[in-house]
């Protein structure tokens, strides 16, 4: 027999049984320990970039903002916020990615896979990140905070975009007239004024709407509910703008 020695681990044949400790046997020996948590590694590289995690050091910067990083890779990725290249693109919708994971999750929306679902209902997600900040909607919990009026929010963005509000930065331009907008959906719902488009359309009366927040308060024109409730006047409201117009100043005399 031309390779006697076989490998019970990976199905390989070695000339001799030196050979058989070959490179994939290696992996399981785990000879680089953290120095901090004590924590094993197969080769100093992933050690060191591991223990960066305790040190905090970030020997990676952006040589554009100077953000940094704490591995080659993860700059690498970032400067393509910067230079706009996406190089992973899906194969069923074109859209294209910067990073290899998202292009993974991306490609989730095209099947039924959604390996995240919720506790509390029956919804289910493709990210753990979307499973974490639909809860939110359940417990309440809104972690992110202003630091300039104390308001709070569920989501990292939503308090980017409010921040906006405290200055003049509004990065959303309409291109069919001169107003900007601090975020992107509220320059969508805009633009409908000018093209008349309301794909929001009632399921009762089948009237449309622009804005899915115009149809909510249509629809309690049919449901008759009234979440607002003024508890001076012990009325309620199916607006919240009704609501405020009766507890103003002038309306409690």
């Amino acid at each position: 027999m031309e390779n006697p020695f076989l490998c019970d681990v990976r199905v390989q044949r070695f000339t001799n049984v030196r050979k058989m400790v070959h490179p994939w046997t290696r992996i399981e020996k785990k000879q680089y320990m953290c120095e901090i948590c004590n924590k094993d590694f197969t080769n100093s590289n992933t050690r060191n970039i591991h223990q960066r995690t305790h040190t905090g050091e970030k020997p990676y910067p952006c040589d554009i903002c100077h953000k940094e990083f704490n591995t080659r890779c993860n700059l690498t990725v970032h400067r393509r916020i910067h230079t706009g290249e996406k190089p992973y693109t899906c194969d069923i919708c074109d859209k294209s990615f910067n990073h290899s994971s998202a292009l993974t999750i991306h490609r989730w929306t095209h099947t039924s896979y959604r390996p995240y679902p919720c506790d509390d209902c029956d919804k289910t997600f493709t990210t753990r990140g979307s499973l974490i900040v639909h809860r939110r909607t359940h417990t309440g919990e809104k972690p992110y905070t202003c630091d300039v009026c104390d308001k709070s929010f569920s989501q990292s963005s939503t308090l980017t975009t409010h921040r906006w509000t405290h200055t003049s930065h509004k990065p959303h331009p309409c291109d069919g007239c001169d107003k900007k907008f601090t975020n992107r959906g509220a320059l969508t719902v805009h633009r409908r004024t000018h093209t008349g488009e309301k794909p929001y359309p009632c399921d009762i009366c089948n009237k449309m709407f622009a804005n899915r927040s115009y149809l909510n308060v249509h629809v309690r024109t049919h449901t008759r509910n009234k979440p607002n409730t003024c508890e001076v006047h012990d009325k309620s409201f199916s607006h919240r703008c009704m609501y405020r117009d009766d507890t103003s100043a002038d309306s409690h005399g």
